[in-house]
C-alpha cells in the first residue's frame, strides 16, 4: 500500500478535504481510521456520502487498517489515511504502518482540551502521542488548507505550555 497522505482532521470528510486534500493527495482510496466512527453506523453512512466522486472510501479502527496495510491483496492501492487524533496515528505508528508525516489539521475545542492553535486543541493524551510521533520520527505538518505554509507544530506546544 502507498501512503499518499495521512492527516489529522476530526472533521474527516469536509469541503477541503473532498476538494482540496484529496486532490493533493492523489489516492484512490479513503481510509478513516477512527474506533469512534467505525462504531457508529450514522457517521459512516455520511462519511461514505461525502467522498469526492471516484474515491473509495473505508472507515475502520486501526488494528484493521494494520492488517489492511499488510495484505499483500492491497500492496498497490494508494491511500490517504485520515484520523481524528493522534492516538490512533501512533497505534498505526507501532503497529509497523510507515507514516513518515502527519498533516495536523483540525481538532476542535471541546472541555478538557487545550487550545494549541487557532485549529487545534488537544487534550493531555494528545500531546503525549505527538510527542511520542516525532520520537518515533514522524514529522509534523501543521496545515488547515494545502496551500498554507507549514506551521511549526513543536513551537506551538511549547507556546502552550506542553
Amino acid at each position: 500500500m502507498q501512503i499518499r497522505l495521512a492527516r489529522i482532521d476530526d472533521r474527516l470528510i469536509h469541503g477541503q478535504v473532498a476538494t482540496v486534500w484529496s486532490k493533493e493527495a492523489g489516492a484512490e482510496r479513503i481510509i478513516i481510521v477512527s474506533k469512534e466512527v467505525a462504531n457508529d453506523d450514522i457517521r459512516k453512512t455520511l462519511v461514505r456520502q461525502a467522498a469526492p466522486p471516484g474515491v473509495k472510501v473505508n472507515v475502520v479502527d486501526a488494528p484493521k487498517a494494520i492488517r489492511v496495510y499488510n495484505n499483500p491483496k492491497y500492496e498497490n492501492d494508494t491511500v490517504f489515511y485520515l484520523f481524528t487524533n493522534p492516538e490512533e496515528v501512533l497505534e498505526m505508528v507501532k503497529g509497523g504502518v510507515p507514516i513518515k508525516t502527519i498533516n495536523i489539521g483540525g481538532m476542535q475545542f471541546k472541555t478538557g482540551r487545550t487550545q494549541i492553535t487557532k485549529a487545534v486543541s488537544c487534550t493531555p493524551e494528545d500531546i503525549a502521542a505527538f510527542k511520542e510521533l516525532k520520537k518515533l520520527g514522524v514529522e509534523y505538518d501543521l496545515r488547515c488548507v494545502a496551500s498554507d505554509p507549514k506551521g511549526d507544530f513543536e513551537a506551538a506546544m511549547k507556546k502552550a505550555g506542553f
